[in-house]
């Protein structure tokens, strides 16, 4: 079976940001406001930290419930993984995560800067230099026949996207305006060449979800 390339849960504001300027250790999405950007997948009963029972069901867990679903590996950009830029510096710092990361599997954060892989619980980081599909390559063989799944931010799916290596994208799309940050559309009509595209209200009323899949 043909291993894909899948963007999962990503999300945007209704003018295309996935983030907003400023980021830093305090604000990781910068002006974005996390509780209105990603406040859907936090209400379903699948969250992976809810601490209390209940939840809404439904679209948008069944959306939560596949992020993991035949992954084996995740590419994300160095913005995701940490607020830093340019050199290291200093390699004390492992991510916004603490010492149980999420991903449970591979990790490939593209950076100009390489660093030592490090392992945190059942998460590798390794930290690569080069274009988008030898980054692919990599995470794929990684990944173990499973897919890989394309974490963001939303210039590194642009790259991704212009390189024509995507196979499919689901994108929440929030009804609210950043103005400014890292944008990964001006509308999703400009993927239409190339995906075929779903676009479902959520039952929430918190975004509208977009389902590409390749034609």
């Amino acid at each position: 079976m043909e291993q894909l390339l899948r963007v999962q849960n990503f999300n945007v504001s209704s003018d295309g940001y996935g983030a907003g300027e400023g980021q830093s250790l305090e604000h990781p999405f910068g002006h974005a406001d996390p509780g209105t950007m990603f406040s859907w997948a936090g209400a379903t009963a699948s969250w992976p930290s809810r601490t209390d029972p209940g939840g809404s069901r439904g679209l948008d867990d069944y959306f939560t419930r596949d992020f993991a679903n035949n992954i084996g590996a995740e590419i994300m950009g160095r913005g995701k993984f940490g607020p830093q830029h340019g050199p290291w510096g200093n390699e004390d710092w492992r991510g916004w995560w603490g010492d149980e990361p999420p991903f449970h599997m591979p990790v490939f954060v593209m950076t100009h800067h390489p660093r030592p892989a490090f392992t945190l619980s059942d998460t590798t980081f390794h930290f690569v230099e080069g274009d988008p599909a030898a980054v692919l390559a990599k995470a794929k063989e990684a990944a173990q026949g499973k897919d890989v799944r394309l974490g963001g931010g939303a210039s590194t799916i642009r790259r991704f996207l212009d390189a024509d290596l995507v196979d499919a994208l689901h994108v929440a799309v929030a009804p609210t305006k950043l103005g400014a940050g890292s944008r990964l559309w001006e509308s999703p009509d400009e993927l239409r060449d190339r995906f075929h595209l779903d676009i479902v209200p959520s039952p929430s009323g918190g975004v509208t979800h977009h389902v590409f899949w390749r034609k």
